[in-house]
């Protein structure tokens, strides 16, 4: 009587594993793909700006310059914008300092439209009672939370209500803490550049101008800035003021820092270049001990997935063979 064939293994999906390893094989080629394209693909930003802007030139040149097409978009946002200022003005919620302060968050997370301001205090408006309205009729008005305790239901709607009010202001200070963070890895280089700059005779405002050209590419926040500033330098009365503006728009000490002894310099005369070539090498020294700091947490950090996961399976490889054997040892003697 012939035996019956061993069935294969089969793996997850009901694959073998021949299929298996195929399949994850696919997935890799396909993962590096996409990394190759997105480090192949990856442009400029700048150049499709550079070619509307060419394309304009051309229009205007002749004389068949048609409008933007971005401007259906800016007015219906316009419109809506509208709409949500005549809705908390009638509620009488728009107050100065808190239109002031939305708009200073605005500007520190890179957002230069101020009229952005009656959005984000709509937003705290329309959310809780959008997304409040919607989970109190799913708690309260179907049986999908039956087996929960009434305070659980109650602990939910009040979080939720929670959370819709307060999103606003965290996606804007989540902005703003990437955006620092990334103004806070540029600004030695763009001090050492300044003192270049200022050795080489250049105005403040020219000299923050080449610095924005030179960090457009390696570091387009802090490029951006500079240039706003090197503007607000070239036709502010005030030059006090455009440094001012600086520090308001970006959230960092450093930055409070930098301002403060430039206005400094201008006032009582002192050379730029030796102070800021001083602020440069304690900024540096700042990003070296924040560097240290995070690799002396690293062992902390370290000991529970050290337990949990690397221990467990350093036991299985070293303690296993020796299970097999004592288990075929005693199997033999018996």
């Amino acid at each position: 009587m012939r035996s019956p064939a061993p069935s294969s293994a089969t793996g997850p999906f009901g694959l073998d594993a021949a299929s298996t390893a195929t399949l994850l094989w696919g997935v890799c080629i396909l993962a590096l793909l996409f990394v190759g394209y997105l480090l192949i693909g990856s442009r400029d930003p700048m150049k499709a700006r550079v070619r509307a802007l060419n394309a304009r030139r051309e229009q205007l040149k002749a004389g068949t310059a048609a409008p933007p097409p971005s401007r259906a978009k800016l007015i219906d946002r316009d419109t809506m914008l509208n709409r949500m200022h005549a809705i908390l003005d009638s509620l009488k919620m728009l107050q100065d300092e808190q239109v002031r302060a939305v708009q200073t968050k605005l500007l520190q997370a890179g957002i230069r439209s101020k009229e952005m301001a009656v959005a984000v205090i709509f937003g705290r408006l329309a959310l809780p009672i959008v997304l409040g309205g919607l989970i109190a009729l799913w708690v309260y008005g179907t049986d999908g939370f039956a087996t929960w305790s009434p305070f659980s239901r109650n602990i939910l709607v009040a979080g939720t209500l929670l959370l819709a009010y307060k999103a606003p202001d965290l996606a804007l200070k989540n902005q703003i803490t990437k955006r620092s963070q990334a103004i806070r890895k540029g600004l030695p280089d763009a001090l050492d550049l300044l003192v270049i700059c200022a050795e080489a005779g250049l105005t403040i405002d020219a000299a923050f101008m080449r610095v924005a050209r030179e960090l457009r590419r390696a570091y387009p926040e802090l490029g951006d800035e500079f240039q706003l500033t090197s503007v607000e330098l070239g036709f502010l009365t005030d030059r006090r003021q455009a440094l001012e503006n600086l520090a308001m728009r970006v959230d960092l000490d450093s930055v409070r820092g930098v301002v403060t002894t430039m206005i400094q310099t201008e006032k009582y005369g002192t050379p730029l270049a030796s102070a800021l070539r001083v602020l440069s090498a304690e900024f540096r020294n700042e990003r070296m001990m924040r560097a240290e700091e995070k690799a002396a947490r690293l062992p902390a950090i370290m000991t529970v997935p050290l337990i949990l996961f690397i221990l467990p399976t350093l036991f299985v490889v070293i303690l296993g063979p020796a299970a097999c054997s004592i288990k075929d040892t005693l199997a033999t003697g018996q």
